[in-house]
Parts: structure tokens; C-alpha cells; sequence
């Protein structure tokens, strides 16, 4: 009877102990053969390490045109609003230039009035020259005709400046853009009347083309790091999806003191062509700093389980799970930077196969 005890009491551990095993294997091993997966070992490649800021996109100095009126009148015509983009030259505004032109009118009648004196005083002065040659006037009267000559020479002289300031006022009431840009504000509406006798009104803001630049805040344990020249690599919250580049352009000298922490300025020149920036945009950025060889694997061979990071490999025909503590992600690429090597063979699963397999590390 003992022994008959002994060995039930045999089998049933032996049972326990078998599922027990499967268990683990279950969470362990590749359950499931006939997934489309494929097998790559991990790449040895040269990676930047970076420094992680965040940031906004702000305006250059200077970026910002602040458009004008140089003479007084009603807005009589109005091209653009908020967020149209505009060509250097492209007209803005008009302002009713009626009264001007009547002014310009009235200096030139004033001009063709005074040539009409100042001809006048050429007859009046070679008459009184003829007589003077015979001694028939005084030498006083033919002083008094070649001053009224120069007199009307001088008048004409005026007249014509009066009226070229007229033209120039006339040109500033079409307003045209200084640059080109997106129209950031428009302060004036068509029909109201604007007064320059004092100061310049604002009609609209303009921000130039590409004119945008990156406003990093680096953490002063990170700051030794950047130098001139680190390339750029950020996403805003608008487009998540997308990565935008840059260089590091100047790096400020003080630092900036926010919640008790120490953060540096660090400004960055946005590449070319990022039409879809605006300002105050906040970025996530990552600034290159330096280089180095690591071993890196494809994005989708990453699995996230909670804070954990972990990958499938192939080992006799099994598929096990091992953590792996990961870098930079570059290209479509991950960097290992513990728990790989390179003869290690990296199961790469479909994204639906690899977001149903969970379990514990090895």
C-alpha cells in the first residue's frame, strides 16, 4: 500500500512539473509556426548619439516685416487676409489717391505757369541787353531782368520738386509686399482711413519665406555635447509623422534658469522647404552630437511590453523572447545596446503577429 502510494504521489508530481513546463514554454516559445516571419541578425553600423531637447519654432530676427503706409487716406482696396502668401511686389493694399492727384494736377499747372514766366523774363532780359549794346537803358535795368531771370528759373526748379514729392506720395499709396511670405496679421480693413502724420499705421505682418528657425532648451548635463554644426533631426505636434532637419547654428552663452533647472539656448537653422512650420510650434528635437559603432536591427523586430523592450530570436528551431535595452533610432533602424550579438538570429514578425505575442524574459 505504500508503495503504490509512492508512486501515485510520483506521478502527480511528475505531471505538475510537465505543465508547469509547458507553461513557460508557452510563454516562451513560438507557438505559432506559420506566421510570415523572417529571420535577420543584428547589423553592425556607425549611429550618432543625441541629445534630447525640446523646443518651438520661432521667427528670425528681422523674419517679420511690419508693411506700412507712408500718406494719409481711406483704404480703398484690400488684396490679402490672414495666412495668404504673397510674392515680393505683389500689391497689398490701395489708398484712394484722389486727393493726391488733384494735387499733382495743380503742380503741374504751377510748373507750365512759372516756364511761361521764365520765358517771359529770357525776352524781357535779351531786350534789355540789345538796348543796353546802344546805350539806351541803364546798366541797373538789365541787373533787374537777369534776376527776375534767375528768379524764374528758381521758382520752375521748385515746382518741379513740389511736384516729384507728389509722385512719390502717389507711389505709396499702392503698397506692395517687401517680401515674400505668409501674411501673419492684418491690422487694417478696407474703408477705414489711416493718418501717417505722426507715425507709419500697420497694415499687415508678413513672415518670410523660410524664415523659421528651431529654439532648442538643453539641459546643462547635455550642453558639452552640442557643438556648432550637429545636425537636426525634429517632429512637431502638428505632424507627428514627419521629421524635419536642421543644423545647429549658435548656441547661447548664458543659460536660462526654468523650474530650478539650468537650460541653454541652442539655436538651430531649419533646412530649406518645411512650408508647413508655422511659429510657436512646439518640437521634439535631437541634436547629433558624436558617432559610434553599435549593432542595430529593424524598428518593427522591437517589441514593447510596458517600459520593457524585447526581441524574438531563433535558437534550435525555438522562438525565445530577450530583452534588450535599446538606442537611436535612425533610418528605419533600432540600435541594441545590450542583449544582442551579432550571430544572434532576430525573428521580425508582422506587425499583427508581433502585437499578440507577450511573455517573460529568458
Amino acid at each position: 500500500m505504500k508503495t503504490a502510494a509512492v508512486v501515485v504521489a510520483a506521478t502527480a508530481i511528475a505531471g505538475l512539473a510537465g505543465a508547469g513546463f509547458w507553461a513557460w514554454r508557452a510563454g516562451n516559445v513560438d507557438a505559432t509556426p506559420n506566421l510570415a516571419a523572417r529571420v535577420v541578425t543584428p547589423a553592425r553600423r556607425t549611429v550618432a548619439a543625441v541629445v534630447l531637447a525640446t523646443g518651438a519654432v520661432r521667427p528670425r530676427v528681422g523674419a517679420e516685416v511690419r508693411v506700412g503706409s507712408q500718406v494719409s487716406g481711406i483704404v480703398d482696396e484690400l488684396n490679402v487676409t490672414v495666412g495668404s502668401h504673397v510674392q515680393q511686389g505683389e500689391v497689398l493694399a490701395r489708398i484712394d489717391a484722389r486727393s493726391l492727384d488733384a494735387r499733382r494736377a495743380q503742380a503741374r499747372a504751377q510748373i507750365r505757369v512759372i516756364e511761361q514766366d521764365l520765358a517771359r523774363a529770357r525776352v524781357e532780359l535779351a531786350r534789355v541787353e540789345r538796348l543796353a549794346e546802344r546805350q539806351l537803358v541803364a546798366v541797373s535795368q538789365v541787373e533787374d531782368r537777369r534776376l527776375d531771370l534767375a528768379g524764374a528759373e528758381a521758382r520752375l526748379e521748385k515746382a518741379r520738386r513740389d511736384a516729384a514729392v507728389i509722385d512719390t506720395d502717389m507711389a505709396y499709396t499702392v503698397i506692395r509686399a517687401p517680401i515674400s511670405g505668409t501674411v501673419a496679421s492684418v491690422t487694417t480693413q478696407k474703408g477705414e482711413t489711416v493718418a501717417a502724420s505722426f507715425t507709419a499705421p500697420t497694415f499687415v505682418t508678413i513672415i518670410g519665406d523660410d524664415a523659421l528657425q528651431l529654439i532648442a532648451l538643453v539641459d546643462e548635463t547635455d550642453i558639452g555635447a552640442v557643438a556648432l554644426g550637429n545636425a537636426v533631426s525634429f517632429s512637431v505636434e502638428a505632424f507627428p509623422a514627419d521629421e524635419f532637419s536642421g543644423m545647429v547654428e549658435r548656441i547661447a552663452p548664458r543659460g536660462t534658469i526654468i523650474s530650478g533647472v539650468v537650460n541653454y539656448e541652442v539655436m538651430v537653422a531649419i533646412e530649406p522647404g518645411a512650408t508647413r512650420l508655422k511659429p510657436d510650434m512646439t518640437a521634439n528635437i535631437r541634436i547629433a552630437t558624436a558617432e559610434t559603432e553599435a549593432l542595430v536591427v529593424p524598428d518593427e523586430a522591437i517589441q514593447r511590453d510596458g517600459a520593457q523592450r524585447w526581441v524574438w530570436v531563433e535558437e534550435d528551431g525555438r522562438r525565445l523572447r530577450r530583452d534588450v535595452t535599446i538606442g537611436s533610432r535612425q533610418g528605419g533602424q533600432t540600435e541594441v545596446r545590450r542583449g544582442l550579438t551579432s550571430t544572434d538570429r532576430v525573428i521580425v514578425l508582422p506587425a499583427a503577429a508581433a502585437a499578440g505575442n507577450t511573455g517573460s524574459a529568458t
